[in-house]
């Protein structure tokens, strides 16, 4: 049965056993010299504005506190100067994930901007996307009444299920109980 293959056949079929496959883990890659830039350097929060309270006057003479939102206060994410970097970074920020896409649509490989994150940061690019969608996540889950498909959607994780798959990942909590053990009091609605 070992040398006949029909279309359909399953391997175990085929073979008598399920396939073992050796998983190979890449190499850990060291950058042997200071990278220029940190992630946090070249990080931008979706949450562009701050909550904040103003004594008013109401013209007859009691004061009422009004609710608004102002810009926020935030270092602006360092731009490197090199222009496919810095546009991955914007293409991140914007919830956008696919890397292979990103590469099409700039004539570059995946192992181009693998390289050049690497080189800029001392991370592998695609560790660099995925902590990029990690803090939007935790941020977007934070301070946000969104919904967890719109968290899973803005952070460029694409689905709720995704979004499941990541928190436990990450923390070993599902979305609604990672969103419970990051507020704290007053974080729902301090920044959108």
């Amino acid at each position: 049965m070992k040398g006949t293959y029909k279309s359909g056949d399953s391997w175990k079929h085929r073979h008598g056993s399920s396939p073992t496959f050796k998983t190979s883990k890449q190499k850990p890659r060291a950058l042997k010299m200071q990278a220029p830039f940190t992630f946090d350097e070249l990080y931008r929060s979706p949450l562009r504005e701050e909550r904040c309270y103003e004594l008013k006057d109401n013209g007859a003479g009691k004061p009422h506190v009004e609710e608004k939102y102002v810009a926020r206060n935030l270092p602006e994410a360092r731009l490197t100067g090199i222009q496919a970097m810095d546009e991955f970074v914007r293409f991140l920020a914007d919830g956008r994930s696919d890397i292979q896409t990103f590469c099409e649509e700039r004539g570059l490989k995946l192992s181009d901007i693998d390289s050049l994150v690497f080189i800029l940061t001392g991370i592998r690019g695609i560790d660099f996307r995925q902590r990029y969608q990690v803090r939007m996540m935790d941020e977007l889950l934070r301070y946000t009444s969104l919904s967890l498909a719109e968290v899973a959607r803005r952070s460029g994780l694409g689905s709720a299920h995704n979004l499941y798959l990541t928190t436990k990942r990450e923390y070993n909590e599902a979305p609604t109980e990672h969103r419970k053990n990051l507020r704290e009091p007053e974080d729902e609605g301090r920044y959108r």
